[in-house]
């Protein structure tokens, strides 16, 4: 009975210990491994995530900034004239030599060259005057509400009584050929 006693003891002892050793083998040990597995898993997505939302809130800056050249765009093209229009922009600039206390401008146009998406029209000119009714002419011609542009700038004075200088230039005008709107194109 003793013997009995002992295995059955054995018996216990091997169970109480090798219970525990069992369950941790084949139930705790591989569902750590998917639990492990698992967070990697979530890790992943949550980088994945992260990039996703920095992503979106990049092509909504894009978007925006988009939105606001398209906008920068449509002002301009509301200051281009028309083909069409130039000459009253010429008749204005003339007139403001005018009243500006200058000699009426001697104008000729040369011809319309392209500028990117838009024409420009160069028209060389020449006037006389004081120097504060030019300052005052460039004034006015700068306050216009159309492209323009100076460049080839000239001015000499002139020391025999008469007007104080002479001033030849390029004036260019930008315009939409045809009416044509170059954004929608």
């Amino acid at each position: 009975m003793q013997k009995n006693l002992g295995l059955l003891g054995v018996g216990i002892l091997i169970g109480v210990v090798g219970l525990p050793i069992a369950s941790y083998l084949m139930v705790f040990k591989p569902t750590n491994k998917e639990i492990a597995k698992a967070r990697e898993e979530v890790k992943h997505m949550q980088g994945l995530l992260a990039k996703l939302k920095e992503e979106s809130a990049k092509r909504t800056d894009f978007e925006k900034a988009n939105q606001q050249l398209a906008e920068g765009i449509k002002v301009i093209e509301e200051r281009l004239p028309t083909n069409q229009e130039i000459d009253s922009i010429v008749r204005q600039v003339s007139d403001l030599a005018v009243n500006s206390g200058l000699a009426p401008p001697a104008i000729k146009s040369n011809k319309p060259l392209p500028a990117g998406l838009y024409m420009e029209q160069p028209l060389d000119m020449e006037t006389q005057g004081d120097f504060i009714g030019f300052h005052s002419f460039l004034a006015q011609v700068e306050k216009m509400p159309r492209v323009t542009r100076i460049h080839n700038l000239k001015i000499t004075g002139n020391n025999v009584d008469g007007p104080e200088l002479k001033a030849t230039f390029t004036l260019s005008i930008y315009f939409q050929e045809g009416g044509k709107v170059a954004s929608a194109q």
